[in-house]
């Protein structure tokens, strides 16, 4: 057998443990169930129409999210444009005369050879701009309700695409009363977001360039 074929299957041998799929890592952005209930004893009948062990509502509370696990869904509407210019300028310049006696020792020097001047001047420029739009929904689950009336929320929307995956992540706190009847609250009304829109595959791969593109624009002094 060929050397070459050796080395071929040497290195195949070399790189499957590199090349087996890994376990896919905890994001974080789960969603998140309350704790399961604990066995209870069953309720003695009190002769009453309300039972707490039943399960309470407030007839004005109606179904909104308020507990850990409720799902509730955020309408992404982010727009953000950016725009900035920068423009300075500044100029020096100096001079200096000198005449020599006409007569004595020094009257051989050209007056012309004894003066000096200097100039010098900068003009800098610069602008950048920058606009971004999402638009979309995505629903999420409490993950922790706290005692000032506001609840920690998190959840992602993954997709599998024929040329790739893509996924949008979010996380923030929302106030509770802000929560509509739909279960539905704005995205620019939570506060800490944390918006991740990405993804991997054969078009992320086309958009990025190369390592060795990126190695000689870390290095090129220009």
């Amino acid at each position: 057998m060929p050397r070459s074929i050796l080395l071929a299957c040497a290195l195949l041998a070399l790189a499957q443990p590199a090349l087996a799929k890994k376990p896919p890592r905890p994001s974080g952005f789960e969603a998140t169930l309350p704790p399961a209930p604990s066995a209870l004893p069953p309720a003695q009948a009190s002769g009453g129409i309300y039972s707490a062990a039943a399960g309470y509502a407030p007839l004005y509370q109606g179904n909104r999210a308020t507990r850990v696990g409720d799902p509730l869904t955020i309408v992404l509407l982010e727009t953000t444009t950016a725009a900035k210019s920068v423009s300075s300028s500044n100029g020096k310049s100096g001079g200096a005369s000198i005449t020599p006696p006409t007569a004595g020792l020094l009257s051989f020097l050209n007056p012309n050879a004894l003066n000096a001047s200097s100039t010098s001047s900068f003009k800098g420029q610069g602008s950048a701009a920058q606009t971004s739009t999402l638009a979309s929904t995505l629903s999420v689950t409490i993950a922790e309700v706290r005692p000032n009336g506001t609840a920690l929320v998190r959840g992602e929307k993954k997709m599998l695409l024929s040329q790739g995956d893509e996924w949008v992540r979010f996380s923030g706190i929302v106030r509770l009363a802000d929560i509509d009847q739909d279960n539905t609250i704005a995205s620019p009304r939570v506060a800490d977001a944390h918006i991740e829109y990405s993804g991997k595959g054969a078009l992320q791969r086309a958009s990025t360039q190369g390592w060795l593109g990126r190695f000689f624009n870390l290095i090129s002094p220009f």
